[in-house]
């Protein structure tokens, strides 16, 4: 089996300072060493090497074969030593880095791509890997160390606001829309109540499902019993039942960023409902900066969604 040797890097250092200065009393006096110490080096480098580096020339001294072999390696080692360099440098600032951000669909649309975006532009050394994950699994993500972020909602059973075990960045107070059918009799009513919709079909979240829960809370709140007729995964799903007429929802803002035809979204007079998102990181690991550097773009982001209009909200049919 061929031995494997040991390199230092600064005896590598010393062979290739010699190599620029010839000869052991210069290289000694660059490198602030005595030339008893330079001769050390490059002959423990030469025994960790099995070969011969150095060959008198006069008073001079001229590196082998074996050593010009050597210091070509040796000079990618330091390109690449000082490329690491580099990259450290960047980290420490917030400028290089991977973060997993888990995110719940309409948050990705919403928020993590824009911040993506915004990152790519101020910061493309700092890479996202994006994963779609659900409350409370993004958590569970989280405290495995599979995710660095989880952006979520508070819900029922979520960790309180002041849960030790996590950091929380507030991110958009997202609320929730009454999606009719553009032909419903109340679609152009600026005025609407929870208590005009009290008997109509109504398309909600899954069992258990942290906006199912939002849905059935505002309701109650309203004094309303809602019919629940159709339980879906999905916002477009229930959009979409909306608009052939099999009920009506409410929808979070950040689902209706784009136009959808066949239906009106409204605010709602009373009892307005909405969803808290925020993004969630282990506690301590929000000093990071290449997440610190996340969570700021998603602040950004968050706050450039709260303030455009939405397209798909408005008083009247389309």
């Amino acid at each position: 089996m061929q031995e494997i040797f040991t390199i230092e890097l600064s005896q590598l250092r010393t062979l290739r300072e010699l190599r620029e200065r010839e000869t052991i009393t210069a290289t000694a006096q660059a490198l602030h060493l005595t030339p008893s110490a330079v001769s050390q080096q490059v002959a423990a480098l030469s025994r960790s090497v099995g070969a011969p580096l150095l060959a008198r020339h006069g008073r001079r001294v001229r590196l082998t074969p074996q050593a010009i072999i050597l210091l070509e390696h040796a000079d990618r080692v330091h390109t690449e030593l000082e490329a690491a360099q580099a990259d450290l440098a960047a980290f420490e600032d917030g400028r290089a880095g991977v973060v997993s951000v888990g995110a719940f669909a309409t948050a990705i649309t919403g928020l993590v791509v824009p911040a993506l975006e915004l990152l790519s532009r101020e910061r493309p050394g700092i890479s996202l890997r994006v994963d779609e994950a659900e409350p409370p699994g993004c958590l569970t993500s989280l405290d495995t160390g599979e995710l660095d972020i989880a952006v979520t909602v508070d819900y029922a059973l979520g960790p309180s606001q002041d849960d030790p075990r996590y950091h929380r960045t507030e991110l958009r107070r997202d609320p929730l829309r009454l999606v009719l059918p553009s032909a419903h009799p109340a679609a152009s009513n600026a005025d609407l109540d929870l208590r005009d919709l009290a008997d109509e079909a109504w398309v909600t979240g899954a069992t258990g499902h942290p906006c199912s829960e939002i849905t059935t809370a505002a309701c109650a709140a309203a004094g309303v019993s809602p019919r629940i007729v159709h339980r879906v995964d999905s916002w477009e799903a229930a959009i979409a039942l909306v608009a052939c007429g099999a009920g009506v929802a409410l929808v979070p803002e950040l689902a209706l960023a784009a136009r959808h035809p066949g239906v009106s979204a409204l605010a709602v007079r009373h009892h307005q409902p909405a969803r808290n998102v925020y993004a969630a990181v282990r506690r301590g690991s929000q000093l990071a900066p290449h997440i610190a550097a996340v969570l700021a773009a998603l602040t950004a982001a968050a706050r450039a969604s709260a303030e455009a209009p939405c397209e798909a909200f408005h008083k009247s049919p389309s």
